[in-house]
């Protein structure tokens, strides 16, 4: 079987499929310098003889199955394969396959930088000090920036997956109180307590937003959810923006009804005039969609990827946790 990568892919991951799958050709969209259009797709699929893909961003759309008939799998090196038109793979009998929680590690660990970041006021004390305005009083910064520590704060998790789970785990040696909201997880930890929506957001200091982006999610995260929040309260987004009303919080950070924010996804990207807006009011720390972006996340996907398609090729009827679409199970190609 010939396998098109165009995916970030380290030469270990690649050996390895060649090892035990067949050839592969591989032309990642970063040496390409930006994803592949739809036709430069299906020429690379069809010069290539491919059989398997392996894309990260590449858009695979029913142009591109229509196009090119012989694909036996398509996988995605993300946490849900939202750039490949999954019915239309499905109907076609071909697997869908993702790599969930490739980034849980990446997020988590910026998710506790982030936070302390902004407990400990250090951004603001940084911009101080290098415009020159510690002079006079040595006590000054001292009492100035004095901030909070993360040690005894509960943490209220909206939706409980690999990168919540992960983040509780790093935080519990703080120590944190750790309570979460998501009615698809069984609680099997005795110090994290399950508990409403409705709670966490009026007794967590630290609500974190954990939410994949469905019909049902979107504007999850409303007015009057907001408005439980205490005073002294911080909202972490790191998912996506979309299952936050933009305006409620918006409201609320402007009026400093809650302490602050700590975003890394916004309704736009680039931002458009609100979204800027938001990410330079005083009690928002903003970073640009990086809370997932190390090196080592790319080597964490091709490792997930692999273990799928290895799986499958032994056995194509045997169940895959990174099998996105499950029912392929009982499709007939």
């Amino acid at each position: 079987m010939k396998i098109l990568i165009t995916a970030p892919y380290n030469q270990k991951a690649r050996d390895q499929l060649e090892d035990q799958i067949g050839e592969v050709v591989y032309h990642s969209w970063k040496d390409n310098g930006q994803t592949y259009s739809t036709a430069e797709l299906v020429q690379l699929l069809k010069e290539t003889e491919a059989e398997g893909l392996i894309t990260e961003l590449d858009q695979v759309t029913e142009d591109v199955l229509k196009e090119v008939p012989s694909l036996r799998f398509i996988g995605v090196c993300r946490g849900t394969p939202s750039n490949v038109d999954v019915n239309a793979a499905t109907e076609r009998g071909i697997p869908v396959f993702y790599t969930p929680a490739r980034n849980a590690q990446a997020v988590a660990e910026m998710f506790v930088a982030n936070l302390i970041t902004f407990l400990r006021n250090t951004i603001p004390a940084v911009t101080w000090t290098k415009e020159g305005k510690w002079n006079g009083d040595p006590l000054t910064s001292y009492l100035h920036f004095k901030g909070n520590e993360l040690a005894g704060k509960t943490i209220g998790m909206v939706g409980f997956g690999a990168v919540g789970q992960r983040i509780a785990g790093l935080v519990q040696g703080f120590p944190c109180n750790i309570q979460f909201y998501d009615p698809y997880v069984q609680n099997e930890h005795p110090d994290y307590k399950q508990t409403t929506l409705e709670e966490i957001f009026t007794t967590s200091d630290i609500v974190s937003i954990h939410l994949p982006v469905t019909e049902q999610t979107k504007g999850m995260i409303n007015h009057n959810l907001i408005a439980l929040m205490k005073g002294d309260s911080i909202l972490v987004n790191t998912a996506r923006a979309v299952v936050v009303e933009r305006e409620a919080l918006r409201s609320a950070l402007k009026e400093n009804k809650i302490r602050g924010a700590i975003l890394d996804v916004f309704y736009h990207e680039p931002p458009d005039e609100i979204d800027w807006e938001m990410m330079n009011l005083p009690n928002v720390l903003a970073t640009p969609h990086i809370a997932g972006a190390t090196f080592e996340v790319e080597d964490h996907h091709a490792a997930i990827m692999n273990e799928a398609i290895m799986k499958w090729t032994a056995n194509p009827n045997v169940p895959i946790k990174s099998l996105f679409n499950k029912s392929i199970l009982h499709v007939k190609s």
